[in-house]
């Protein structure tokens, strides 16, 4: 017996130790031979008050303004051709839309290397990186700094509830499916302090239980919040993309969501 048990032992050690292998030969060759850039989808560049470079993507809507602005986080993968859609999209609805690079030059299509960057990029570089294009989309020209909401999907939902918690100017917060939503109401800082607060979930979301959903629910309320929670049935995670809110379903309801939420937040008088 126990001989067959070591057997099993050594043959588990060695599927895992392939695995591992294989996802680090599959992240190694994405750095070597990248599947994209992160300036494959970037057409502006500045520099924060510290003098770093950021890289972004802005997309404008026709006029001279002022315009609201959105400021737009990507998912795990990093800024890419799906963000950058969604950008347009929202700047045809009448938006200067700021599509971030939270990473700070990091892309992929590669799970593994999206873990990667998840996992290893510090909060604290994240969080700078935010704020930079939050402040260079607030000093653009045409732009109203006193209209400016933000819509982040997957880790960009996470980012943008982050910043809702130390902007008291965010005019709007629409987070979609954020991992690790708040619970406690204290935890919540500054968030809709200036604008109302909007969460999409999915309830076959298998990393975010509709529990963590309505506990995020009662503390904003708790904090007497303006907000609005849908958990769309029969989805899960990320089901929101550029290529799916024209097709009817949870997709386009939850984008028309968004887009009902932004309009009298950010449009204020021109609707």
């Amino acid at each position: 017996m126990r001989r067959v048990v070591t057997t099993v032992v050594k043959a588990l050690l060695a599927v895992a130790g392939a695995l591992v292998l294989v996802v680090a030969g599959v992240i190694l060759f994405d750095t070597v031979f990248p599947s994209q850039r992160v300036t494959d989808f970037t057409n502006v560049t500045f520099t924060d008050v510290v003098g770093a470079t950021h890289d972004a993507y802005l997309a404008k809507p026709e006029g001279a303004g002022p315009h609201p602005g959105v400021l737009l986080i990507h998912e795990f993968f990093g800024l890419n051709a799906d963000i950058v859609a969604k950008a347009d999209i929202l700047a045809r609805e009448g938006y200067v839309v700021l599509a971030v690079d939270a990473y700070g030059g990091k892309t992929t299509k590669q799970v593994p290397h999206a873990i990667l960057f998840v996992t290893t990029t510090s909060q604290g570089r994240i969080s700078r990186n935010v704020d930079a294009g939050y402040a260079y989309l607030a000093g653009l020209e045409g732009v109203d700094s006193q209209r400016i909401g933000a819509a982040g999907f997957c880790f960009g939902g996470t980012q943008v509830m982050r910043l809702g918690t130390r902007n008291p100017d965010l005019a709007a917060a629409a987070i979609f499916y954020g991992s690790g939503p708040i619970q406690d109401p204290a935890e919540l800082g500054v968030m809709g302090q200036n604008g109302p607060v909007l969460g999409i979930f999915g309830e076959q979301d298998q990393s975010i239980p509709v529990s963590q959903v309505e506990g995020f629910e009662l503390a904003m309320d708790a904090r007497g919040i303006d907000s609005q929670v849908t958990i769309y049935p029969g989805v899960g995670h990320a089901f929101v993309h550029a290529d799916n809110i024209t097709v009817p379903g949870a997709a386009q309801d939850a984008w028309r969501e968004l887009l009902d939420f932004l309009a009298p937040a950010l449009k204020k008088g021109q609707i």
